[in-house]
């Protein structure tokens, strides 16, 4: 009976409000074997944030001073400059609704070096977001943003914004409208440094912050408080802890539900999130009916190792550089197909993500790290978006397989209030008009919901 009200406490949700954290801890405690282990010791993984503003460039032939004003707004940036190291970059504006309709390119030079990289380009997108009218999209401190770029250990930059014509018909279009969004940024994002490695779950001495323990006890019935990584399951140990959180009995039901095997998660910890930057309530969402999967669009350029810090990378850029509550993303994935918690509040709730604007209300949001327009998603990570959706997606009851409705919250794809119908695995342009998840990675959803299907045995 206690593994029935345990599972059905992990299952629970706040139903379309936030709520603080400690009304998420689990509604009984954790399993002896899991309370017996104390907290892993806690090691600070600060990182920081350069905001430096862009200004005016000069055309050539031409300087800053005797252009015209509306010409100098056409192209702004930040000439070759030394910097504090970082990692990172990423463009952001102030106004969050306004589109950046041009191209953004950056170089920068690796630490310790003269070594300047080539032009790179900056996915200008800003569709990975908040859904529209919610608090976490209408809060001041939300602002417009390109993807960001990993570009590694950097202490040199230099950047250039260059405004394009806008489509006809948008508001940007028209006449005495800014060719650039106002407020132009750039952000130098340093992830800080990795986890203290060997810090062991039964140190006699371990302690964890406040924040840290909430993120960790919405799912201490997964793993230890503090747990580096949640463990994966059989197929048969995942089916019996889904029979029992629905109220029935795993060794008497002859009807096994459709389910994939729990999968290894690198948790939050695990990866050394700074819990002090998210805001301290979780939100949820009622259900998960579908599940979106993205590319981060940061590039392709980065060790399996370097994970964590891109993931940290990504985090700060979301919350401290765009405005946002928490990483957008539910879930992430990297090239050697290995699963890393997202936002907070628990990998078996319905967490309210901003990952798919107008479509993060009963969805969850997976990226894939790295650019996928050009290039092919490794075989690893494909693998382990089958494997996560398999999981998530079958305990609450939805075919990989299938389709479903979704009810548009706004975007600009589909009106606000429209009933439209997904497949339950869809890439981010089926509800949103966005090159994400790369074209290269869409073609290879197809494998996915075949692969998740299969090992939920269907």
């Amino acid at each position: 009976m206690s593994t029935i009200v345990r599972m059905r406490g992990l299952l629970a949700s706040s139903i379309g409000v936030t709520c603080a954290a400690a009304l998420t801890l689990p509604l009984t405690l954790p399993t002896a074997a899991h309370a017996a282990k104390p907290a892993a010791q806690e090691s600070a993984v600060p990182g920081t944030t350069q905001s430096l503003p862009l200004t005016p460039l000069a055309t050539p032939g031409d300087s800053t001073r005797s252009a015209a004003p509306q010409q100098q707004r056409q192209e702004q940036g930040l000439p070759r400059r030394d910097v504090r190291p970082f990692s990172l970059v990423g463009v952001v504006w102030d106004n969050p609704n306004a589109q950046l309709h041009g191209q953004v390119q950056v170089r920068t030079r690796t630490t310790g070096t003269s070594t300047w990289s080539t032009w790179q380009d900056v996915e200008t997108h800003s569709d990975d977001a908040p859904d529209p009218d919610t608090a976490e999209h209408t809060s001041s401190t939300v602002r417009g943003a390109t993807a960001p770029l990993w570009v590694g250990d950097s202490d040199g930059v230099e950047v250039r914004v260059k405004a394009e014509a806008p489509p006809a018909g948008s508001r940007a279009a028209d006449p005495g409208a800014e060719p650039l969004p106002r407020g132009l940024r750039l952000e130098l994002v340093d992830p800080g440094a990795e986890p203290a490695a060997g810090a062991e779950a039964d140190s006699p001495r371990a302690t964890i912050s406040a924040e840290t323990a909430a993120a960790s006890a919405v799912n201490a019935d997964l793993a230890p408080l503090g747990a580096a990584a949640i463990p994966a399951l059989t197929k048969k140990e995942t089916e019996d802890e889904l029979i029992s959180a629905r109220g029935g009995d795993a060794d008497a039901t002859k009807a096994r539900p459709y389910v994939g095997p729990r999968p290894r998660i690198i948790t939050r910890k695990g990866w050394g999130a700074d819990e002090k930057l998210r805001e301290r309530q979780f939100g949820y969402t009622k259900t998960v009916k579908a599940a979106f999967v993205h590319h981060s669009a940061s590039g392709n350029n980065y060790r399996c190792s370097q994970a964590p810090s891109v993931i940290r990378s990504i985090y700060r850029y979301h919350v401290k550089s765009s405005g946002w509550r928490d990483i957008g993303y539910n879930f992430l994935v990297d090239k050697c197909g290995n699963i890393y918690e997202g936002r907070a509040g628990g990998v078996t709730k319905p967490v309210m993500g901003a990952h798919t604007l107008g479509f993060n209300t009963n969805s969850t949001g997976i990226a894939v790290l790295g650019t996928f327009g050009s290039s092919n998603p490794p075989a690893a990570a494909v693998n382990a978006i089958a494997r996560l959706t398999a999981w998530k997606l079958g305990l609450y009851g939805a075919n990989p397989r299938g389709t479903t409705y979704l009810k548009s919250g706004g975007g600009n794809l589909y009106k606000k209030g429209k009933n439209v119908r997904l497949k339950v695995i869809s890439g981010h342009r089926d509800g949103f008009a966005t090159e994400c998840p790369g074209r290269r990675l869409y073609k290879k959803l197809g494998t996915a919901r075949s692969s998740s299907a299969r090992l939920q045995g269907r």
